[in-house]
């Protein structure tokens, strides 16, 4: 086995087949997870049975409520963009389930059909975003909650990504699960609990705002943060191929699915895993 860092985010790690992992495998992998917040593979086999059980090593699997389930094993979702459709799921800088009580730990994408061009992924280290911030902005961040929700996104309210994008139906459902999801608060920096190092955890997708602010104010601070998490020098494009696989940790990285690949099919199996409460 082979662990490489990448510049910005994220490891890449070689010589593993993720269908036959020894426990020291696995346990180096779980190290470089903690480590690194997102993991890639290349030239795996993995079928759909393969996904589960290398997911059910990690965590419970998380059943997502929103996307479209695989008709044969509704423990995956389906992140599916066909040729005639323009929106993509996933565009846009965010970290998965933040919206929830125990926000999940991570998702696991495998690629199932690519476009011939595009369709890349960027990831995000919020550990290096929250490193490099200054120490007066660190002092003020003690202690701060942030709000996060999924009625605007996946809700039936009239600007939602649901009722504004194509995805909404065939691909993204069950809004009114969403409407009736109670808003949630977690600390804006948290300490991983596998690292145990610092991480920003606010997000543009699901943050909505500051305990204790004015709308203005939370916007004024978050637009503060997102600029500076989105740094080029924290971040690593990673481009699929067939065989690839990302594991991602939600509570470490940011990710954005780019949407460059018109007029071209691309299906990808995602499968999320539990989480725990943020502190």
């Amino acid at each position: 086995m082979n662990i490489e860092e990448l510049p910005g985010v994220g490891a890449e790690i070689t010589g593993v087949d993720l269908r036959r992992l020894t426990e020291h495998e696995f346990e180096n992998i779980r190290t470089a997870y903690a480590e690194h917040g997102v993991i890639f593979f290349r030239d795996q086999e993995l079928s759909e049975r393969d996904h589960i059980r290398f997911a059910e090593r990690w965590a419970t699997i998380n059943v997502n409520r929103f996307f479209a389930a695989h008709p044969e094993h509704p423990q995956i979702a389906m992140v599916v963009k066909e040729k005639d459709q323009k929106d993509n799921i996933g565009g846009g800088w965010h970290t998965d389930h933040s919206y929830d009580v125990e926000p999940a730990m991570g998702s696991i994408l495998v690629a199932r059909d690519l476009p011939e061009t595009g369709g890349d992924t960027f990831f995000a280290s919020m550990y290096r975003a929250y490193d490099a911030l200054d120490d007066d902005m660190k002092t003020r961040l003690k202690g701060m909650r942030a709000v996060h929700s999924a009625h605007h996104i996946f809700g039936t309210g009239k600007e939602t990504y649901y009722t504004t994008t194509d995805a909404g139906g065939n691909r993204i459902g069950n809004a009114a699960a969403a409407d009736v999801l109670e808003d949630v608060t977690h600390p804006i920096v948290i300490t991983h609990p596998l690292s145990g190092k610092k991480a920003l955890y606010v997000n543009p997708a699901f943050t909505t705002g500051i305990v204790g602010m004015t709308q203005e104010e939370s916007k004024e601070l978050l637009s503060t943060l997102y600029a500076h998490a989105m740094q080029q020098e924290f971040a690593h494009r990673f481009k699929w191929q067939p065989g690839s696989v990302a594991f991602w940790d939600n509570r470490a990285t940011w990710h954005w699915a780019l949407n460059d690949y018109h007029g071209q099919r691309r299906v990808m199996h995602r499968i999320t895993l539990e989480g725990c409460a943020l502190h």
